[in-house]
């Protein structure tokens, strides 16, 4: 691996696209971005959009801020133009079709490291009306689906047996966590012993973690990984990076940062919360 995480091949990418509306705010074209993604046909892309609109609803955030309808103009032969559906899409939105766009595509998880680097330290760490507990929330999701990607790559790569998933496991937390594997980090928490880390960890650890597994899982599979010591190996080293890059960004290293509330306890205070903010919108306005 190079001794630096693929973010600036990524920004050359995504940055590359990028577009400016006349009042100065960014965003991204749909149907470019998957075109750099080598969706061949919009209309399967449209399924990953709709997708991500849903993902934004569940994080709170209004669809309108970071979807926007447009129609583009495109040549047909001829001189002549037609109209086309596309989407203005803000970071945000990129951030969440990429989490939802097919990992075997190759720029995909090129794309996931790019926006969720940047926009978790750029848009998200602006937009005050992301709590930390929503925040959480997505991440949590996100380590959920990319842990599973995950652990089918690392199966391609020998690591079949549960004991060897846990050792896979625990070499990408030795990595980020600075050799503390699983059990240490869990003894270090101070965590009762049914509770999860990954349910304890605030968002800052969270995306970290997020990292460390997708850039794990694209490695694997970019290099054909079919040897479960190799995978081992690839996955600390990883881990490693990443921990190298919280150290050179003056960041606070994992194992010491707090720890959070049970994700269980805030996914049942953020589903009350949406009940009530759905019945509020469902009543009539007054006379």
């Amino acid at each position: 691996m190079s001794d630096q995480l693929p973010v600036p091949a990524a920004s050359n990418t995504f940055e590359r696209i990028k577009r400016v509306s006349p009042a100065g705010a960014e965003f991204w074209s749909a149907r470019e971005l998957a075109r750099v993604l080598e969706y061949a046909d919009f209309r399967n892309f449209i399924t990953v959009i709709t997708k991500a609109r849903e993902a934004c609803v569940n994080s709170g955030h209004p669809v309108s801020d970071h979807f926007v309808d447009i129609t583009e103009m495109v040549g047909i032969g001829s001189g002549a133009q037609r109209e086309v559906e596309d989407w203005a899409l803000s970071r945000y939105a990129c951030y969440l079709v990429i989490q939802n766009a097919d990992p075997s595509k190759p720029l995909v998880a090129l794309g996931q490291s790019y926006f969720a680097v940047q926009t978790r330290r750029q848009e998200l760490a602006e937009d005050e009306s992301l709590k930390e507990d929503q925040k959480r929330l997505l991440l949590r999701q996100e380590m959920t689906k990319h842990n599973k990607h995950l652990a089918g790559v690392a199966k391609q790569a020998g690591v079949v047996q549960p004991v060897d998933y846990a050792i896979f496991m625990d070499h990408g937390y030795r990595g980020l966590y600075g050799g503390l594997g699983m059990r240490d980090i869990h003894e270090r928490k101070r965590l009762k012993p049914k509770e999860h880390i990954l349910d304890h960890m605030g968002s800052t650890e969270l995306a970290a973690n997020l990292f460390r597994a997708t850039q794990t899982e694209e490695k694997l599979r970019r290099e054909n990984v079919r040897n479960k010591n190799r995978a081992n190996a690839i996955h600390q080293d990883v881990g490693r990076k990443v921990r190298q890059t919280i150290r050179e960004l003056g960041g606070t290293m994992p194992e010491n940062l707090p720890v959070a509330e049970s994700i269980k306890k805030v996914e049942s205070r953020e589903k009350k919360r949406l009940k009530v903010e759905q019945k509020r919108q469902l009543q009539p306005p007054p006379a």
